[in-house]
């Protein structure tokens, strides 16, 4: 169970479905320009750069750094940031969104680069991909050793100007939804202050 609960937090952080993602403000709407052959190269090279950190045989702090990398490298962090903070960003003032997606870029690369260090010896497969309403959607299997494999889908649109992922979902695990869970509780933690909520994600 512990194992399980573990994967799955890797490309989760909990459990939501992905309607309230679709529907959430910020997030990509229309991606006229993609089409499934770019939506499943961008997923190619993430994945190859995940299985490459993997397999590096590097220190944490090397791999947390790479992941960290990949993460503004490939993902739509501004759009991945204001989706998480949610209604609180609303009355935030410019310098403490930036303040807050740096803080929450940080945070997310940390905790799945630790897990992803459980990921040695292991890989993951690009498979299908598919339109789904206003993005496109790219399946993934993982094989871990000593377990059944497991899949991962990502969420790409290029929305933002740019090729980039902005959901992963494992078995109706979504990462934005239980991310914004949480980055919420810890916000209500701190009695609202959004200065506050930025300190605790810098030193965790």
């Amino acid at each position: 169970m512990a194992n399980e609960l573990s994967r799955r937090h890797v490309l989760g952080l909990g459990v939501a479905g992905c309607g309230a993602i679709c529907l959430a403000p910020g997030l990509p709407r229309a991606a006229w320009a993609l089409d499934v052959g770019q939506a499943r190269g961008l997923i190619d090279d993430v994945v190859a750069e995940i299985n490459r950190v993997i397999s590096s045989g590097e220190s944490e702090a090397a791999m947390l750094t790479q992941f960290e990398a990949l993460f503004v490298r490939y993902a739509d962090v501004p759009v991945i940031a204001r989706s998480v903070l949610g209604p609180a960003g609303r009355q935030a003032s410019p310098a403490q969104i930036a303040g807050f997606t740096t803080a929450f870029q940080g945070f997310i690369s940390r905790r799945y680069g630790r897990r992803f260090r459980e990921f040695i010896g292991g890989r993951i497969e690009v498979g299908d991909a598919r339109a789904v309403k206003s993005y496109y959607e790219v399946i993934t299997t993982a094989f871990l050793q000593g377990e059944s494999p497991f899949e991962v889908r990502f969420h790409v649109s290029d929305k933002s100007g740019r090729l980039l992922f902005f959901n992963i979902i494992i078995e109706g695990v979504n990462m934005l939804a239980s991310a914004r869970t949480e980055i919420g509780a810890m916000l209500d933690r701190q009695g609202g202050n959004l200065d506050a909520l930025i300190a605790e994600l810098q030193s965790t």
